[in-house]
């Protein structure tokens, strides 16, 4: 495997060249039709209706931009040699497309975490079923503006405009693959922090794991793990992390173990393949619940304010359990339950 660093001014990406024997345009296609199948399975698998958010609208772009990408390169692949508006389309524009894509998801990492972390701060003690029409527009507005930032930036990068030059010395079974710097700073980042917080709270993460007890609530099997009422601010907020950490790893425990392995082992995965759709909602769990601690005392303890996230139930992390259908507890409130 030979490298080449690509860089557009700020160093916000690197390629890598990758000799296969098959033909890479099919490798490509391939990609991305299990890409697209996995994105919109997880926009389709969500067990429950979601408030819209930032992150809500980005998972829909992203699933929407790679099915745009897929129907591109298979209609490039299957005629292989035409002319369109007076541009020639041959299977080399297959990794040109690709190349320009996964450029443009390798440096929106930051903007997109960033803008989804604030919109979750300003509005996670909001109880609202759904955000305001002007709040939606507002949505929208910013995916758009970061995707057009995202690909202007792409085009004006000295990589791609180096292309049109490299056509004829690369060869059809080599595509430069560019690896998102961001990415992989944004994995060591959420690793560390995880590490440490479990590190921190190991002693009360492993006591109530060890009180968890099997139930059925709702027609759902869940787990619940007995607690301490603590009316002190300090014991609260370290209470509420313990509780937060085994809400977010008890749903993407696999998801945190992969991205430790890769970072192990060095892996480069190509930023077009890295942004998906369960990545995504994997940093919404994390922020949403950066944003409840961080927020503790804003939270409103009602129904409606617990849907933003589709896969993790953080209201249980907020208010005890008691419920009558289940197994009694040996002391009343004496109980969280996470689904």
């Amino acid at each position: 495997m030979a490298a080449r660093r690509c860089e557009n001014g700020s160093g916000q990406y690197h390629c890598t060249h990758t000799s296969q024997p098959l033909d890479i345009n099919y490798m490509l296609v391939l990609i991305m039709l299990g890409k697209v199948f996995l994105d919109f399975f997880m926009l389709q698998a969500k067990p429950k209706p979601v408030k819209t958010s930032f992150m809500a609208c980005f998972c829909v772009s992203v699933a929407l931009l790679d099915f745009t990408l897929l129907l591109s390169i298979c209609f490039i692949f299957c005629f292989e040699d035409f002319a369109l508006w007076g541009t020639r389309f041959t299977k080399y524009h297959i990794c040109l497309l690709t190349q320009i894509t996964s450029l443009t998801y390798g440096i929106l990492h930051y903007p997109v975490y960033l803008v989804a972390a604030l919109d979750y701060y300003t509005t996670v003690s909001q109880t609202s079923q759904f955000p305001k029409r002007a709040r939606k527009l507002l949505y929208v507005f910013a995916v758009a503006v970061i995707w057009i930032s995202g690909f202007f930036s792409t085009l004006e990068a000295p990589a791609v405009a180096e292309e049109p030059e490299m056509q004829n010395s690369v060869s059809p079974s080599q595509c430069p693959l560019s690896g998102s710097l961001q990415s992989y700073s944004v994995s060591c980042a959420m690793v560390l922090l995880l590490g440490t917080a479990l590190l921190a709270r190991w002693k009360e993460v492993t006591t109530m794991l060890l009180s968890a007890r099997l139930l059925s609530f709702s027609s759902q099997p869940v787990l619940m793990f007995s607690y301490v009422p603590n009316n002190t601010t300090t014991c609260f907020k370290w209470q509420l992390l313990s509780r937060l950490l085994l809400c977010f790893l008890g749903t993407w425990a696999p998801f945190v173990v992969l991205q430790a392995v890769v970072l192990l082992l060095g892996v480069q995965i190509p930023a077009y393949v890295e942004m998906n759709v369960p990545w995504l909602y994997f940093i919404n769990s994390f922020l949403l619940a950066a944003a409840y601690w961080c927020r503790c005392h804003d939270v409103e303890l009602t129904e409606e304010g617990w849907c933003t996230d589709p896969f993790v139930s953080w209201k249980f992390c907020f208010m005890p359990f008691n419920n009558e259908s289940t197994e009694p507890a040996d002391k009343p409130d004496t109980g969280i339950v996470i689904c």
